[in-house]
């Protein structure tokens, strides 16, 4: 393992570490400074992170599109919109949990290194904004399912009436559930761009091993849609829109690393091959 991967995955985990110490201090009801200096410590992560990503998987030998090479790059996307794209306290809820996941795929990167062979191609101008709206949208539904998960908690403590201590620590449940909205409607958005431009690099689905990842992908893709014109129609809300988000994340979880994990690992197989 590099040196530079061992100190991104520190600075990730102190980093969410001290995000948790936040969270606790705030359902105290005690006073800290402004986290400048935590952002800082993740941001400086999430740069070396990508220079670790760039070097394993958009190298010279093309573009390496193996399972844990992708994973990685869908969660230093996660971190960043994390860190980065989400203002106030939510964000940093997910970060205490995004930040170690991070870190997680950046081990996963280094124990289980791609074959140089697999999956190596050429990075044309096409693939490349594939590839990006592909993590934008993987990284962001990712992002939702978490929040998800975190808005299944919160109502269930509200109506058990218990566990106030954390849910001092949380922000309200409405901005829980807008961010929540925010997230899968922006990731909605870049699935659908990955799909639109997936088209151009399919020739034949049998052939290419893409059939079980494309129905997946549009079930997934219906499910959200559905979600979210109920959301906007009808005012979708709790444990019933939280159930329909984390099934279509599942299932768009297994278009991808599902369908990459029998055909790599399983079948020693590739999408372009």
């Amino acid at each position: 393992m590099s040196a530079l991967a061992i100190l991104c995955i520190a600075l990730y985990l102190w980093a969410s570490w001290r995000f948790g110490v936040r969270l606790i201090n705030a359902a105290n009801q005690v006073h800290e400074h402004s986290p400048r200096g935590i952002h800082s410590v993740a941001v400086a992560g999430l740069l070396g992170h990508g220079v670790t990503i760039y070097d394993g998987a958009l190298g010279a030998a093309g573009l390496q599109i193996g399972i844990f090479s992708a994973l990685s790059l869908v969660m230093w996307v996660a971190a960043a919109l994390a860190i980065i794209a989400v203002p106030g306290r939510p964000h940093e809820n997910l970060a205490v949990v995004v930040l170690p996941l991070a870190a997680l795929s950046i081990v996963g990167t280094m124990v289980f290194a791609a074959d140089p062979m697999m999956g190596a191609t050429p990075v044309g101008v096409g693939m490349q904004v594939h590839v990006v709206v592909s993590v934008l949208g993987y990284g962001l539904l990712g992002l939702g399912a978490l929040q998800a998960m975190l808005v299944a908690l919160q109502d269930r403590l509200l109506r058990e009436k218990r566990g106030l201590f954390a849910l001092r620590a949380l922000p309200p449940l409405t901005s829980q559930e807008t961010l929540l909205f925010r997230l899968l409607g922006a990731g909605f958005f870049f699935l659908s761009l990955s799909l639109a431009t997936g088209v151009m690099f399919v020739q034949d689905l049998l052939a290419q091993h893409l059939l079980h990842k494309t129905a997946l992908s549009v079930v997934a893709w219906a499910m959200f849609a559905v979600l979210l014109y109920g959301r906007w129609r009808y005012g979708w809300r709790g444990r019933g829109a939280v159930r329909l988000c984390l099934t279509a994340f599942v299932m768009l979880g297994l278009s991808y690393f599902g369908a990459k994990l029998v055909l790599e690992e399983i079948l020693g197989r590739s999408w372009s091959a």
